[in-house]
């Protein structure tokens, strides 16, 4: 699946940037601030959730513009669009092929996988950070992990707010927001193992290369969902005392581990930090291509900056033919290794001109 055209209106420092790429490398190049960031972000929404930056929807929506804003991207035989209105600046409206749709139901149609600057310290960041990062590998496995997640968050800020707010609360209405909880957490926690172990044991059998090989393996709480109906329901005054739900999978944590010096990832230094979630960010694009039949949209921000010509040379050439990948960078030369046939962005002031 490939993006053949993407307008962006009104969204961060574009006013009305048109891109029509092909189906391979899409390379934009310029200087800090100028707006290559936006465009990958604005990608990113073609997916559900919060986009790369995970912001407020409001703050995407440019300064001096019309309140709103607007994503729209043609992906094969597909249209989706996805933005909001004046006045409504926090609520977002999507749409495929012109039928209003929910934001969940994206991942039916296109996967999009990122690796960002901020993402360097996904491995020493608190565990929601590994959270956040592995219910995005696992969406693209699997589609109705966002409706899951969806559900089974709202469920337990309501069960938070009554055991915190009630000092007397509906035993009734708390054990039909458990049941919720119960049936939603169990499927996230089972869509999410089934998501590590096929990732691990890819990672397992491939061979030593200039990206190092991670160990993968989920820690924390794991059951089905009698298991966590009885555990919330027994936990009540245990949570209520707490401010919030000690057990489910909200509380999982994913552990990685540099399979060729047999170390935490955590204890690696920077450099092998980054080859680490490269390689796994790499070998679950290509299992996603495998379990799916179509190859995600990858968004590498900055990704060359901060590797050596042998190892630029060797990601672009596992990535040739893997799908579209967009990438970044300030300055055109980090990409010379790239296959022919790239097509290639000058980005200026939210200005995008083809080269």
């Amino acid at each position: 699946m490939a993006a053949t055209r993407l307008v962006l209106t009104d969204f961060r420092n574009h006013e009305d940037a048109v891109l029509a790429p092909g189906p391979g490398f899409v390379v934009l190049s310029g200087e800090n601030g100028a707006g290559k960031t936006n465009v990958l972000e604005a990608l990113s929404l073609l997916a559900p959730g919060r986009g790369l930056r995970r912001a407020p929807l409001a703050e995407m929506a440019r300064q001096g513009g019309s309140g709103g804003f607007g994503v729209a991207a043609r992906l094969g035989e597909t249209d989706i669009g996805t933005g909001t209105q004046a006045g409504a600046p926090e609520r977002r409206l999507v749409r495929i092929n012109g039928a209003t749709a929910a934001a969940t139901s994206l991942a039916e149609w296109v996967s999009v996988l990122w690796l960002t600057p901020a993402m360097d310290r996904l491995f020493v960041d608190a565990a929601g950070e590994r959270r956040r990062f592995l219910d995005r590998l696992t969406l693209a496995l699997a589609s109705g992990h966002a409706h899951h997640a969806t559900r089974y968050d709202a469920a337990m800020r309501e069960r938070n707010r009554l055991l915190a707010d009630d000092a007397a609360p509906d035993v009734d209405w708390l054990a039909a927001l458990e049941a919720r909880m119960a049936e939603h957490g169990a499927a996230i926690d089972a869509a999410r193992r089934e998501a590590v172990s096929a990732l691990a044991e890819r990672l397992a059998a491939q061979p030593e290369g200039p990206f190092a090989r991670a160990g993968l393996a989920l820690e924390g709480w794991r059951g089905d969902a009698d298991t966590l109906a009885r555990e919330l329901a027994a936990g009540r005054r245990r949570d209520a005392a707490a401010g919030r739900t000690l057990a489910g999978p909200h509380r999982a944590d994913l552990l990685v581990t540099h399979l060729g010096k047999r170390q935490p990832a955590h204890l690696c230094s920077t450099g092998e930090q980054k080859a680490l979630l490269l390689g796994l960010v790499l070998a679950h694009a290509e299992l996603v291509a495998e379990r799916a039949g179509r190859a995600p949209i990858l968004l590498l921000d900055e990704v060359a900056a901060h590797l050596d010509p042998g190892r630029r040379a060797a990601l672009f050439a596992r990535l040739e033919g893997r799908g579209q990948v967009w990438m970044t960078g300030t300055e055109p030369g980090l990409f010379e290794a790239v296959p022919g046939g790239a097509t290639r962005y000058h980005v200026a002031d939210g200005t995008v001109l083809a080269e």
